[in-house]
């Protein structure tokens, strides 16, 4: 009889090896594109695959599962980011919907803060749109690897070759197609699986039927699968070496090396289908699951100061980020994602960030607004918790024992403010608590009073941004809320400054005086300075001790947050200290910050400023012949057209820089001056002299 003895070596190498295999299942994906593109329904045809939902969901319906808060359906976009766990091929995948629409580009940078991997969705008449770059530059900072999913085959008009030469022009990177579409427009039926060289094709009910190349399309694919084999051999060593030795590519090696270069960002799948139309999804998620990395497959994440890592195993101590905070009047939910570490139900977790410590009363996996309560969760896992009660968003929560903090998500400044009231004053202090749940909710959003008037003011993103927030207020706490007309964030800027510029401070009450004597230079900074500040000193001999540059320093930041022209916030401003002079008793830390303070301020009274306004590149997609009025009505918003080109069909596309504040009410005259059939995209395009 044979006998089995097992060592602790081999137990404990046997977990490893099963908790690896665990956590290397384990996808955890972003839907990134331009409003429009397909992504909610993209993401749809991915849950009812993976037999997560039993129906179809349609955007144009209002059933969808991710875009389920009540304005995502009645104005037909994502807004929220929301989470989906699904099963495909035995891998678990967790997916995040991002909204398209620029007014909510922060909800897409604090959920690639959490992403390994992201499906970026393209529509193929449109190409490459300006949101979609944005996404994919924001991806691509984060170092997230992509595959790119051509949509919308089966529309008029619809080309792959032509989008994948418009990712190739406008992003950038190497794209790589993998298919072949068979037909064209309403007549596309499937694609030619360029890996494996087989026919997909699906029926009208969505069915897939697998099968050979088509006789009419065996020479394209051919040809098309050679030139695939050549480039990724030019990219990839190991690939490379079997090309020159079999002057070919196994399927095997093809799809190894893709994987590679995918990860790597050297290159970029590229697949393409008709979500609508349930074709193309299967492959998509095949792609999705042998081309983009799981948590095993990306670098260990690492402390805000970088002198702490954690490795992607449930052994570890446990740290997570919170990427985002649902703050319902009803209860909270704190999604997170698990780095390292096991969580269990009832525990106890460290919150680095506010130092408190947290319970953990519940786990909840996601489907969107619908939970299923887990008992535990694992390095790799995303999941939303109920119980801790003040953690934000960008908080670390971890082992008390092993303290860690991450680098948190970074939330754009907003740069529209408008003053919001209650319309009955008994409902002032309802409005106040659900500002702050909306603050609390997205870091976006900002909520301040102005010390001038009293009136609360609501900064954001966009118009739309703030539309949805104040409906939003309305809705879920029962307040009416007056809004006044936006304000946007205005900057003044250093034109031409002052040298030897001599301030002294000199403050005698009865005790320790105050004393610092100083001498400025104040110039303007290079426009391509990447900061909007710089301090030098150039002070010898000890006249001013070290310790009080630094205060002269953080004097002259003081200074700059309210400008001579209108308070407004300065910046391109260089200040050099030349000279000082200090008193034995009187100079502190103290009278050289106040003296900088208000020093920095004369100085700028006496040089030239100007008043800043932020721009916004806007992309106008117009009916020919409603045109010229559309450039007209820019030219009244004192915009700038930098192209008019043929869009799609019998449309232009235009593109212009346009004040932001002129833009308030824009897409009500864009709707009347082309009857409703134009649209229209903004993004931040930086700052210009108000004119």
């Amino acid at each position: 009889m044979r006998t089995h003895t097992t060592t602790a070596a081999t137990t404990a190498a046997t977990t490893t090896a099963a908790t690896e295999g665990t956590i290397a299942a384990v996808r955890n994906l972003g839907i990134l594109a331009h409003v429009d593109a397909g992504k909610t329904t993209v993401t749809e045809r991915i849950l009812y695959l993976t037999g997560t939902t039993h129906k179809r969901g349609e955007v144009h319906d209002g059933t969808t599962v991710t875009d389920c808060h009540p304005q995502e359906r009645e104005r037909g976009i994502t807004i929220f980011a929301a989470a989906v766990s699904c099963a495909w091929a035995g891998h678990r995948i967790n997916l995040i919907d991002t909204p398209g629409h620029v007014d909510f580009a922060d909800e897409v940078e604090r959920s690639l803060r959490v992403l390994d991997g992201a499906v970026a969705v393209f529509d193929a008449v449109a190409g490459v749109e300006p949101q979609s770059e944005s996404v994919w530059r924001q991806a691509e900072r984060h170092g997230v690897p992509r595959i790119a999913f051509v949509n919308k085959l089966d529309r008029a008009g619809a080309d792959l070759d032509t989008a994948v030469a418009d990712i190739r022009e406008r992003l950038h990177p190497r794209p790589l197609a993998v298919h072949l579409p068979i037909g064209a427009e309403e007549s596309f039926t499937g694609v030619v699986d360029l890996v494996r060289l087989r026919a997909l094709t699906w029926d009208d009910d969505g069915t897939l039927h697998e099968g050979p190349v088509p006789a009419g399309l065996e020479a394209v694919a051919a040809e098309r699968r050679r030139a695939l084999e050549e480039a990724v051999a030019e990219l990839h060593p190991d690939a490379l070496e079997e090309f020159c030795a079999h002057a070919a590519l196994g399927a095997d090696t093809l799809t190894a090396a893709l994987r590679d270069l995918t990860r790597t960002g050297e290159a970029v799948v590229v697949l393409c289908g008709s979500a609508y139309r349930n074709r193309g999804i299967e492959p998509l998620l095949d792609a999705a699951v042998a081309y983009l990395p799981s948590p095993l497959d990306v670098p260990p994440t690492r402390s805000a100061d970088r002198t702490q890592q954690r490795e992607a195993d449930p052994r570890q101590p446990l740290t997570a980020l919170a990427f985002k905070v649902t703050a319902a009047p009803t209860g909270r939910l704190t999604h997170l994602r698990l780095y390292a570490g096991t969580l269990h139900k009832g525990d106890t977790v460290l919150d680095t960030t506010t130092g408190r410590r947290e319970r953990v009363a519940r786990i909840l996996t996601d489907l969107a607004h619908r939970h299923t309560e887990t008992d535990s969760a694992r390095a790799g896992d995303i999941v939303a918790v109920v119980g801790p009660k003040h953690t934000r968003v960008g908080a670390t929560l971890c082992d008390a024992e092993h303290p860690i903090v991450l680098e948190a998500p970074v939330s754009a400044e907003p740069v529209v403010t408008v003053a919001v009231e209650a319309r009955r004053t008994a409902d002032t202090d309802k409005l106040a608590a659900a500002l702050a749940r909306l603050a609390e909710e997205d870091p976006s959003l900002r909520v301040a009073t102005d010390p001038e008037t009293g009136q609360r003011t609501l900064s954001g993103l966009g118009e739309l941004h703030l539309e949805v927030a104040v409906e939003k207020v309305r809705r879920e706490a029962g307040v009416e809320a007056v809004v006044g007309r936006p304000r946007v964030a205005l900057r003044e800027a250093l034109v031409e400054g002052v040298t030897g510029f001599t301030y002294r401070h000199a403050k005698q009450d009865g005790g320790a005086g105050q004393f610092a004597h100083l001498v400025l230079d104040v110039h303007p900074l290079p426009e391509d300075a990447e900061e909007g500040f710089a301090f030098t000193s150039t002070v010898t001999g000890g006249r001013v001790p070290r310790e009080y540059v630094q205060a002269v320093e953080a004097g002259c930041r003081d200074a700059l947050t309210e400008g001579p022209l209108g308070g407004h916030p300065v910046t391109g401003v260089a200040v050099t200290l030349t000279d000082g002079a200090t008193h034995p008793k009187d100079s502190s830390e103290l009278a050289f910050r106040t003296a900088a303070r208000l020093g920095v301020r004369e100085a700028l009274r006496a040089s030239r400023m100007h008043l800043l306004e932020p721009l916004a590149e806007v992309s106008v997609t117009v009916p020919e012949d409603a045109l010229g009025a559309v450039l007209g009505d820019l030219a009244a918003r004192r915009g700038h057209v930098r192209a008019t080109e043929p869009g799609p069909g019998t449309t232009a596309q235009v593109s212009a820089l346009v004040p932001l504040a002129e833009l308030f009410g824009y897409a009500g005259r864009l709707r009347g001056r082309t009857q409703g059939r134009g649209t229209f995209t903004t993004r931040p395009a930086g700052y210009a002299p108000a004119g």
